[in-house]
């Protein structure tokens, strides 16, 4: 099989503002549609597993089994392996792959998880017919993916839409796919699969800690990560613009009355 290579840039980076979110998640919050296919037994890739905190969730329900999370930074995979020592497990490992070329033998694993990788890969098709390759007959592909422009919120900001926007335009300047949540079904009908479950979750954050805690990390990511170098290399926004969307970031996140949604597709996918 020929290399491939991705052609995406990873939007977001690893400033610790974007780390403070990846180690929020958990299985529960973040692959709850997935958790009732999931057994004991079963031999698992995590893909994109960042700072492991979903990876080491999935290690937990699989006590006779084994997880390998992979992800394509290979810095953030000492934090993983550090969670997982942190919580006792064995059952797990953690290398660094490309999600377009994975190095694994066809039929591999019983289920293969991708938690908000997809919207960020250079063809996300061939990325879900690699994950459909190793994953064994009768196994599972288990994709969930945010959709950008179907966030939503309240009350109405000013400055929230321009940091919409801006979103939009770095993303897909990087070569990535920010709506990706509504496309799931469609890009897994693509990679040739025909047993399809197509769902959607949400994260709502609306008392004062969730406002503090998801206003504050964007708020943070907009001024110094990855992101807001390339929104600013890019020549997509001025230092000054994003001193004004993270500015409009905090005044969201102090509304008593403040509330924003996270919409993301799912699909759990038979092979």
């Amino acid at each position: 099989m020929p290399e491939a290579r991705e052609t995406a840039v990873y939007t977001h980076g690893h400033h610790e503002s974007v780390l403070r979110s990846h180690t929020w998640r958990t299985a529960a919050n973040s692959a709850a549609y997935l958790l009732g296919s999931v057994k004991p037994h079963m031999r698992i890739l995590d893909i994109g597993c960042g700072p492991g905190t979903i990876t080491a969730d999935l290690a937990e329900l699989v006590p006779d089994g084994h997880v390998t999370g992979l992800d394509h930074a290979p810095a953030i995979l000492e934090q993983a392996r550090a969670t997982a020592e942190e919580r006792g497990l064995t059952n797990v490992d953690f290398t660094a792959g490309d999600v377009h070329a994975l190095d694994y033998p066809d039929d591999t694993f019983c289920v293969v998880h991708a938690h908000q990788v997809l919207q960020h890969v250079g063809d996300p098709v061939r990325a879900l017919r690699e994950m459909r390759r190793v994953t064994k007959p009768g196994g599972f592909v288990a994709v969930r993916d945010a959709d950008y422009p179907a966030m939503t919120w309240y009350p109405a900001v000013a400055g929230l839409d321009d940091w919409l926007d801006l979103y939009l335009r770095v993303a897909r300047a990087n070569g990535g796919e920010p709506d990706a949540g509504r496309r799931l079904r469609s890009w897994a009908l693509a990679a040739g699969f025909t047993d399809v479950t197509a769902t959607s979750g949400t994260w709502t954050f609306a008392t004062a800690e969730e406002r503090a805690w998801w206003s504050g990390l964007w708020a943070d990511r907009t001024l110094a990560s990855a992101y807001a170098e390339r929104a600013t290399e890019g020549g997509h926004a001025t230092d000054g613009q994003l001193r004004e969307i993270s500015a409009a970031w905090r005044e969201w996140g102090r509304r008593e009355d403040g509330w924003f949604a996270v919409l993301h597709g799912e699909i759990l996918c038979r092979k």
